[in-house]
C-alpha cells in the first residue's frame, strides 16, 4: 500500500478492504522516516490523525461513511489557520501563534472526514523563500532533495510527490500552488477566484490570493476541490452561487473541445528549454489526437501580465505587513523582508496603473475565450534548479507563467507531462473558463489517463 491516490484510497475503504488507521499509520511512518530528508512538515500531529481515524473507522464500520474523504490522510499548508494547532506561516514572527479558529477550508475538510496529519512547510507568509535564515529549513524537492520544489506551497508538494499524504492544501497568489505542482510531479489547480473561501487563511495579497488543492492525481484534486468550494460570507470575494460535481465529465474526453495556445508566451516571452517544449507539443498531440480542436492564440506580452500582477503583491502585501514590517523589521527571513520592503517605494498612482491594466488584461482573456474552452501553455519554465541557486529577484528577471491567471483569476490547472534532466518533473497548464473547473479537470484527466507518467514516484519515497 504505498501510493495509493484518494480515490483508490476511498474505494479500498468503502470496501473495507484496508482502515483509515491503518492507512494513517502507514503515512506516519513514512513521515517518520523520509521527512528528516523532505522537512516538508513544520509540525506532524500523530495524536490528532490517529484519533480522526479512528472516529472515521468507526463511521465505515456502522455504514456511515461520510463519503470519498472519509479517512483520508490530508495535511495543510501552514497558513491554513487550525484551532489549538500551531500556525505559523513558517516564521518567527508567528513561532508560537495557536489560532483560536479553524480556517473555513480546514473545517469544510474535517467536516468531510478528513484525517489531518499536521502542518506543512512554506515560503515565509507565502512570499519569502527558499529560505535558510528561518526557524524550520525548506521543503526539498523528493525527485532530488538538492533541487527546489518551487513555492510557496513548497511542503505541500514534496509531501504529496513523496506519498506522505495523500492530499494537501495550498494558496496561490502568482503561482503558489501551480509551482510546487509542477516541479514536483503532481496535480493542483488554482481555482476560480472567489470559488473557495480564504477566511482563516493567513493572506498575502488579498485582490490575487486563491486556496485549493494539491494531490497526485487530476481525479483526486476534483475530490478535494469539491469538499472545499461553497460561499463563504466570512470571505467578502466569496462567490455566491452553487457548486457544480467537479468530477462529473471525468472520462467524457476532450473530443469536440477548442483548445488556445498562445505559444509566444513559452517561445519569445519566456522561453522554456527543449524537454518542457517538447512535453506541451505532446500534449497538444494527445489532445488533437482525442479530437480536440487545437488552435494557436495571441495574447498580451506575459510581461505586462507580470509587472501588473507583481506590482499589485507587493503592494498588498505590504500594506498587510507595514506595521510588522516597521517595528520588526529583521524578524522576517532576508529573503522576505528585501522583496516585501519594495512595496513601501510604489507610489498611488502607480498602484492604480496597475489596477487599469487589469482590467484591460481582464477583458483581453474574456475576449479569448469567447471562443474557446480551454489554454494550454507552459507552467514552469524548465526542470526543478538546484536549491541553493534560486535567485532572490526571480520574480522580477522574467515573467512567470502562472501570474496571467491570477491577475484575471481565472482557473488552472498544473499537471505533470514526463521527466526530464536527472529524472525531473516537467508540467504543463490547463486553464478554464471562470467556475469552468469541471471542464479544466475533464481534460487534465483525459491527458493523465492517456499517459504513463502517474506510475512513477520519487525514487526517494521508494517509487
Amino acid at each position: 500500500m504505498p501510493f495509493p491516490t484518494i480515490a483508490e484510497a476511498a474505494r479500498l475503504i468503502a470496501t473495507k478492504e484496508i482502515s483509515p488507521i491503518e492507512l494513517t499509520r502507514h503515512c506516519l511512518d513514512r513521515i517518520e522516516t523520509l521527512d528528516g530528508t523532505l522537512h516538508s512538515f513544520i509540525l506532524p500531529t500523530p495524536e490528532r490523525a490517529l484519533a480522526d481515524a479512528k472516529g472515521a473507522e468507526a463511521r465505515v464500520m456502522k455504514g456511515a461513511s461520510k463519503g470519498p474523504l472519509d479517512g483520508i490522510p490530508i495535511a495543510h499548508k501552514d497558513i491554513y489557520n487550525t484551532k489549538g494547532i500551531r500556525t505559523t506561516a513558517h516564521s518567527r514572527l508567528l513561532e508560537h501563534n495557536d489560532p483560536t479558529e479553524d480556517a473555513t477550508t480546514v473545517r469544510l475538510l474535517a467536516d468531510a472526514g478528513t484525517v489531518l496529519l499536521g502542518k506543512l512547510a512554506t515560503h515565509e507568509f507565502a512570499f519569502g523563500g527558499p529560505s535558510f535564515d528561518l526557524p524550520w529549513p525548506p521543503a526539498r524537492n523528493p525527485w532530488n532533495p538538492d533541487h527546489f520544489t518551487s513555492g510557496s506551497s513548497s511542503g505541500t508538494g514534496a509531501a504529496v510527490a513523496a506519498g506522505l499524504i495523500l492530499g494537501g492544501t495550498g494558496s496561490d497568489t502568482g503561482g503558489s500552488i501551480r509551482g510546487p505542482a509542477a516541479l514536483c510531479g503532481i496535480a493542483g489547480i488554482k481555482p476560480t477566484y472567489g470559488l473557495v473561501s480564504r477566511a482563516g487563511i493567513i493572506p498575502l495579497a488579498y485582490s490575487l490570493d486563491h486556496a485549493g488543492p494539491m494531490a497526485w492525481t487530476v481525479e483526486d484534486c476534483a475530490i478535494l476541490l469539491q469538499a472545499m468550494a461553497g460561499h463563504d460570507p466570512a470571505d467578502p470575494a466569496s462567490a455566491s452561487r452553487p457548486v457544480p460535481n467537479f468530477g462529473a465529465d471525468l472520462g467524457r474526453g476532450v473530443k469536440g473541445l477548442r483548445i488556445g495556445v498562445p505559444r509566444h508566451f513559452h517561445e519569445s516571452d519566456h522561453p522554456v528549454n527543449e524537454t518542457t517544449r517538447r512535453g506541451i507539443e505532446t500534449a497538444l498531440d494527445t489532445f488533437a489526437g482525442l479530437g480536440a480542436e487545437v488552435r494557436e492564440i495571441t495574447l498580451s506580452p506575459m510581461a505586462d501580465y507580470q509587472a501588473c500582477g507583481f506590482l499589485i503583491m507587493v503592494t498588498e502585501a505590504y500594506a498587510l505587513h507595514e506595521p510588522w514590517m516597521k517595528s520588526s523589521f529583521n524578524a522576517y527571513g532576508e529573503l522576505l523582508r528585501d522583496r516585501m520592503a519594495m512595496g513601501a517605494l510604489i507610489s498611488a498612482s502607480d498602484h492604480m496603473q496597475a489596477l487599469r491594466r487589469r482590467r484591460e488584461l481582464c477583458a483581453e482573456m474574456a475576449a479569448a475565450f469567447a471562443d474557446l474552452d480551454l489554454i494550454v501553455t507552459a507552467c514552469q519554465p524548465a526542470e526543478a534548479p538546484r536549491i541553493d541557486q534560486v535567485p532572490k529577484w526571480a520574480n522580477l528577471e522574467k515573467p512567470g507563467f502562472t501570474m496571467p491567471f491570477n491577475v484575471t483569476g481565472y482557473p488552472a490547472l498544473s499537471l505533470c507531462t514526463g521527466f526530464g534532466a536527472g529524472g525531473l518533473p516537467l508540467a504543463m497548464q490547463i486553464v478554464g473558463r471562470p467556475f469552468d473547473e469541471a471542464t479544466v479537470f475533464r481534460a487534465g484527466h483525459a491527458y493523465e489517463t492517456a499517459m504513463p507518467w502517474r506510475k512513477r514516484r520519487p525514487a526517494l519515497a521508494g517509487g
